[in-house]
């Protein structure tokens, strides 16, 4: 029997997690030139119904869960937890792993040609399908991204640190191009969807308010801000370059604890920007602290550098009045270092 060569070097990842890790590269990997070609190849932008959350699903979102799960189901995986799906599926009752995904990660950009991914998380498989899942997010043994863009890039801790991997298209494997990613700490850019300014609370608004006041306001620089609406291409240019990334809860129906997923979405990009020096909180409270309320509950986001990180948490320790004080003077507050 003909055996495929590894896609993937073996050397640092923990022997217990490598077929999955390798079965996840491969089939990525196949994905990436289905992207590639895009309309070349069929209409993965077309929509296709919703989610259990009420999300807008694409063909691509459905063809990826299926193609990922096929994938999975001989490689140790007891439990796989999707966003496209609304219960846990069993698939090895051997298995002593728990794998949580979002197969498709920023499918309103497909269409666009704009960069987008796919989101995994790893557990150690209890006995419950649900709380294999319902848990610390510092349980995690292991949480990743592939990004499909210009290059298609895997980004995976097994909390030893963060590295990343490029797939070469010449050698059809992933090669380890960065050993230990460090977010850097001095940037001048945010990520935000600033069409929301006025659903957001006040001290989201005044943080926001201080960085646009630029180099005369209370920062004493001026920002760039960002907002690619798919958090897999937001967090690569945060690990690569800096800076922070806000999807807070506001005021909107349905919006009241954000909208990304804490399984799916949050806890492994949290493990990725902690394991690379940064910092991932719900607006006060570190996301690796935090356990989901339910398979597909969401939560407020916010990560990136450690400074900048830790003065949205400042602003919102405020007691209310010192808070409606800051978002009425706008300019006029100002934290000391170590924030940034």
């Amino acid at each position: 029997m003909h055996m495929q060569n590894p896609i993937i070097d073996a050397t640092g990842i923990p022997a217990a997690l490598f077929p999955l890790i390798e079965g996840l590269c491969r089939e990525t990997a196949s994905l990436a030139r289905l992207i590639a070609r895009g309309t070349a190849g069929q209409q993965l932008g077309a929509a296709v119904g919703t989610n259990s959350g009420g999300d807008g699903q694409k063909a691509l979102d459905v063809i990826a869960d299926e193609r990922l799960i096929k994938t999975v189901e001989t490689l140790g995986v007891r439990w796989y937890a999707s966003e496209e799906q609304d219960t846990v599926v069993e698939l090895d009752p051997h298995g002593g792993l728990a794998l949580a995904i979002d197969p498709l990660d920023g499918s309103s950009n497909i269409d666009v040609n704009v960069s987008i991914g796919t989101i995994f998380s790893v557990f150690a498989a209890t006995d419950d399908a649900q709380t294999s899942f319902l848990r610390p997010a510092h349980d995690q043994i292991a949480a990743g991204y592939v990004i499909y863009g210009p290059q298609t890039c895997l980004v995976v801790t097994f909390g030893d640190g963060t590295r990343q991997y490029t797939l070469d298209p010449q050698v059809g494997a992933f090669v380890l191009t960065d050993p230990a990613m460090r977010l850097p700490e001095d940037s001048s850019e945010f990520a935000i969807n600033a069409s929301n300014y006025r659903h957001w609370a006040k001290p989201v608004r005044a943080y926001i308010d201080d960085c646009l006041a630029g180099a005369e306001g209370p920062r004493n620089k001026n920002f760039n801000m960002r907002w690619v609406a798919s958090l897999v291409a937001e967090t690569h240019r945060i690990l690569t370059r800096g800076g922070i990334f806000l999807y807070p809860a506001d005021s909107r129906d349905g919006y009241g604890r954000g909208r990304l997923r804490m399984i799916y979405e949050c806890a492994p990009i949290a493990f990725l920007v902690e394991q690379a020096g940064g910092l991932a909180t719900d607006s006060s409270d570190r996301i690796l602290e935090k356990t989901a309320d339910s398979l597909h509950g969401r939560t407020p986001f916010v990560f990136g550098s450690t400074g900048k990180v830790q003065r949205v948490v400042a602003y919102h320790d405020l007691p209310e009045q010192e808070v409606s004080a800051l978002f009425g003077l706008r300019g006029l507050f100002r934290i000391q270092e170590p924030y940034a």
